[in-house]
């Protein structure tokens, strides 16, 4: 009998501490359903970029040389946020964006051994188009999904260099993230994957001026840009 009314005990205390979650107060609850609501973001990256080499040998001085990317360097992001409400769970997403970040190429001569680097610097503006889907709203707490495309312009490519990549890209964006309503603005944070589209090595190089580094971008069949991002959007 003791066993059966501390059992009793135990789930009626359970049953209220839930009930106690369900009444809990809303920061902010009228946020959502507001047809078009806006913030900004700020957070870091992680610029990668996925080179197929295609073994080349340089006919004149034999150079067999293998190209990527050997440590991954923080950049910064910020940007702006235009969400439109579509639905209680869709929104779509129109945010310009700055990443600042770069790539550090490692080539490396399989013959003799020998290695150069080169750093990639890219400062991309891009406009990424986002479709949302978030889940119902539990107290102050939203989970969400995000997914797009994101047209992109580099701003920073140096020619002249070993390797030259390509001013445009587009980028489609996988990201995951939470809205946490705070009761003066709703804070979220959000991890993003990139993945480029398009062959970003340059492979006309009318712009080298030392022929003799022609062998490395001879050596590259393509070369397709990643990104990770970490952000914290303020609304």
């Amino acid at each position: 009998m003791k066993r059966v009314v501390s059992i009793l005990l135990m789930l009626v205390t359970v049953a209220v501490g839930l009930r106690a979650q369900e009444l809990r107060i809303q920061n902010r609850p009228y946020l959502d359903q507001r047809f078009l609501h806006y913030g900004f973001f700020v957070g870091i990256n992680m610029m990668d970029v996925e080179l197929k080499n295609n073994g080349f040998v340089d006919p004149e001085s034999g150079e067999q040389w293998y190209t990527d990317v050997d440590n991954f360097q923080p950049g910064f992001t910020v940007g702006v946020l235009g969400e439109l409400r579509l639905s209680k769970y869709l929104g779509l997403r129109l945010q310009p964006t700055i990443y600042f970040g770069q790539k550090h190429l490692s080539m490396h001569e399989q013959v003799s051994g020998r290695d150069t680097t080169q750093n990639l610097k890219s400062t991309y503006i891009s406009v990424p188009v986002l479709l949302k889907a978030a889940a119902p709203r539990y107290n102050n707490f939203r989970p969400y999904v995000v997914a797009g495309v994101a047209p992109s312009v580099d701003l920073t490519t140096k020619k002249h260099n070993a390797i030259l990549a390509d001013r445009f890209d587009c980028f489609v964006e996988l990201g995951m993230g939470c809205d946490i309503y705070l009761p003066y603005f709703k804070l979220i944070p959000e991890l993003r994957f990139s993945f480029g589209l398009r062959d970003i090595i340059v492979h006309d190089r009318q712009d080298l001026i030392d022929e003799s580094l022609l062998k490395f971008t001879k050596g590259i069949d393509r070369g397709r840009s990643k990104m990770v991002s970490l952000v914290f959007y303020f609304e």
